[in-house]
């Protein structure tokens, strides 16, 4: 069906022309319009996450579980190295299926728990195994890459515009901070300080100018946005 002012192609249930308002057909002639596919100005209603997927995923999870238990207790008739089997799935449990519980999961929560999850682990292999290295590198490296996806997560959570520069800063802290790291490493291990550090720097701190670059420019931002997205 075709408005006959302007031409414009209608739907069978337009009483008048989108273009220039012309009325489709007479006011008292009655129309039998097809029923819509959908009803219009009617949202669909949001149903909240299924918690049988949730249960799934916990007993995917208890497998390994099980399965590493009986490992270790049928080949060492003790339980040693299961534990640390049992600590790595506890952190990739909270890290990847405890937010599906929830219908709107916080970022700003869970990020910094489960860092707080790894720095603990870490401390416990590090009491297991006797060593000396965990208040001298990993607190430090896990406690400072903990702080940056925090703040990170947190802007970009609560923060509407700048995102760019969010990014930005962040490949340059992260670069700079893994530097900080293999001078934790040297003076933690004995391990000569070589400089490799500088080669994820010099990227990260580029990346890092590219996003400036872009948040800045407009014109190349939407270029590049053009050239990626579309």
């Amino acid at each position: 069906m075709y408005c006959i002012n302007c031409g414009a192609k209608l739907d069978i249930s337009e009483d008048m022309c989108p273009l220039c308002s012309t009325r489709v057909h007479h006011p008292d002639v009655k129309v039998e319009y097809e029923k819509q596919l959908y009803p219009k100005g009617r949202l669909p209603e949001i149903t909240h996450r299924s918690k049988a997927f949730n249960g799934a995923v916990i007993i995917m999870f208890i497998i390994p579980v099980v399965v590493s238990f009986l490992a270790d207790f049928h080949f060492d008739k003790e339980v040693g190295w299961f534990w640390y089997v049992l600590g790595a799935l506890i952190m990739g449990y909270t890290a990847f299926a405890l937010p599906l519980w929830f219908d709107h999961p916080n970022p700003v929560i869970f990020t910094p728990c489960v860092f707080a999850e790894v720095i603990g682990y870490l401390l416990y292999i590090n009491c297991e195994t006797s060593g000396d290295w965990f208040l001298s590198f990993a607190f430090p490296v896990a406690g400072g890459f903990g702080i940056i996806a925090t703040t990170v997560v947190t802007l970009l959570y609560y923060l509407k515009k700048g995102k760019l520069y969010i990014w930005g800063g962040a490949f340059m802290l992260t670069g700079g901070f893994i530097m900080l790291t293999e001078f934790f490493m040297s003076v933690t291990f004995g391990i000569d300080f070589i400089g490799w550090s500088v080669f994820p720097l010099s990227v990260l701190v580029l990346l890092g100018g590219l996003m400036f670059y872009l948040a800045i420019n407009k014109s190349a931002r939407e270029a590049m946005e053009r050239k990626l997205f579309f």
